[in-house]
């Protein structure tokens, strides 16, 4: 017989220019639910924001395929498949691990697109820009300043509160990742890293975009959401109107925290055989 059991755990996967920090209101919200919550953070990324501010290196060194094996080796140590989320370039990850079999369902908050996402509006160019103005950027690990962050990240706060979140959260991302599975990405031959089957069955997903993001608007994620319309899997998308790209800690953070949730709840099934 098949028993189904709903999923106790939780797995958050953080985006770049962002570390596990980014998560702490969801720890503590869905840890009062009476689920675990993990917070892996990139290799090398065990160490503190200001930690990782001073040694940047860490960041420029990070590579997409050792990322992944990384997270799907802590998920794959868990007893039942937890429920997967993933924000910003979070989202990617997650993508990539539902695509090795993992996760009992999974959420993509304001994903970066996987390979083949086609799609470019201004603003997300324009976010992106401080990170491919220069072809050495693609050897270093790359920072916002306050001022490009609030463009990027915080565009529905003020310059005040962008910069507390600026201040507490933001490190550099690898310039590596922005060029190469970036604006750029679909112009080199062949599959890349980023690449998923678009039609093989998985675990369901659901893309979650915010009408006011620039960095990755709801353009990015309908296209991506669309690209899985020959898998059998359940695919969905929602755009809610006046999220930002900082909307997992943005006022009104718990709307967005407990819409994912409940999806995902209703959505997932852990089936163990018994006898």
């Amino acid at each position: 017989m098949n028993d189904v059991t709903r999923p106790d755990t939780v797995v958050l996967v953080h985006g770049l220019w962002m570390t596990p920090r980014s998560w702490e209101h969801w720890v503590t919200y869905y840890e009062g639910k009476g689920l675990t919550v993990l917070t892996p953070g990139y290799p090398g990324f065990e160490i503190e924001v200001e930690a990782l501010r001073e040694n940047p290196q860490v960041i420029a060194d990070l590579t997409v395929p050792e990322t992944v094996d990384h997270l799907a080796a802590i998920i794959e140590e868990l007893a039942t498949p937890p429920i997967i989320m993933g924000h910003s370039f979070g989202g990617v990850m997650t993508q990539l691990l539902l695509a090795r079999g993992l996760g009992a369902a999974a959420v993509v908050i304001d994903s970066a697109p996987t390979e083949g996402v086609h799609v470019t509006p201004v603003s997300q160019a324009r976010s992106l820009f401080p990170a491919l103005r220069n072809p050495a950027n693609r050897r270093r690990a790359v920072a916002f300043t306050p001022e490009e962050f609030h463009y990027a990240f915080t565009n529905t706060l003020t310059a005040e509160e962008s910069r507390r979140v600026y201040d507490r959260y933001a490190i550099a991302a690898p310039g590596a990742w922005v060029w190469e599975y970036g604006l750029f990405a679909n112009f080199k031959p062949g599959p890349q890293e980023t690449w998923v089957d678009y039609t093989a069955d998985r675990a369901p997903l659901l893309f979650i975009a915010g009408s006011e993001d620039h960095i990755m608007p709801p353009a990015v994620n309908r296209s991506n959401a669309k690209h899985y319309h020959r898998s059998p899997a359940v695919t969905e998308y929602v755009e809610l109107e006046g999220r930002d790209h900082w909307t997992c800690a943005a006022p009104g953070w718990e709307a967005v925290a407990d819409h994912a949730l409940e999806w995902a709840l209703a959505q997932s099934s852990v089936r163990s055989n018994v006898g």
